[in-house]
């Protein structure tokens, strides 16, 4: 009677599909990580504008014998800006919705309209910025308006790039349609915009109203 000597089960062919046991094919994305990651990103924009706030706070009332907010400041001017914003972050908001109906088009019209609106308040900004400097109250000219200057400054950098993102999206969204990628990359983009709204009603009331008021 010949003998068999059964294949051990402790051999490379076992140890081989276990090292297989946890790869995955396909492209892996943990569920939340971007709109974790993003969060953090905001916390420290919070910081920034924290910082510039709190030095315009130390610096917002020496002129060097120059200008104050209330001989600069146009109001009027600057509450047409403010509506830009604020419509923009209602069209944006339009384009979510339109995003949770599954409408492609829609979704683009309202994010091109949202794109104008923040097209108008940089337009704004600068013929703000433009018009100061040409009158010789430019950022060298007291601490007051280097503290001006680099908050509102920051934050119209920060809408620029916001404009930048919302033309990039909406290249994106054309091509590739409302994947659940583009759909989180344009949740990521109104946080990132909500946000900017938000720093800029702070801007609007302790720059612009509590400095015309001096």
């Amino acid at each position: 009677m010949s003998e068999y000597a059964a294949p051990s089960m402790t051999g490379p062919a076992v140890a081989a599909p276990d090292k297989l046991r946890f790869y995955l094919p396909e492209e892996h994305h943990v569920e939340n990580g971007t709109l974790l990651g993003f969060w953090l990103y905001l916390m420290s924009d919070c910081l920034i504008f924290a910082c510039l706030f709190a030095v315009y706070a130390v610096l917002g009332r020496s002129y060097a014998a120059g200008p104050s907010g209330a001989d600069l400041f146009d109001l009027p001017l600057v509450a047409l800006n403010t509506s830009m914003l604020l419509f923009s972050s209602i069209t944006y908001g339009f384009a979510m919705l339109e995003m949770q109906r599954n409408r492609l088009k829609a979704t683009l019209i309202w994010l091109a309209i949202t794109g104008l609106f923040g097209c108008a308040f940089i337009g704004l900004e600068l013929y703000e910025f433009v018009h100061l400097i040409h009158e010789g109250n430019g950022p060298q000219r007291s601490a007051f308006l280097s503290a001006f200057f680099t908050l509102v400054g920051t934050h119209g950098l920060h809408v620029t790039f916001g404009i930048i993102w919302l033309v990039t999206l909406m290249v994106q969204v054309g091509r590739g349609g409302l994947v659940p990628e583009n759909r989180r990359r344009l949740l990521c983009l109104s946080m990132f915009w909500h946000f900017l709204d938000v720093v800029w009603i702070g801007v609007f009331t302790f720059v612009y109203l509590m400095g015309s008021l001096q």
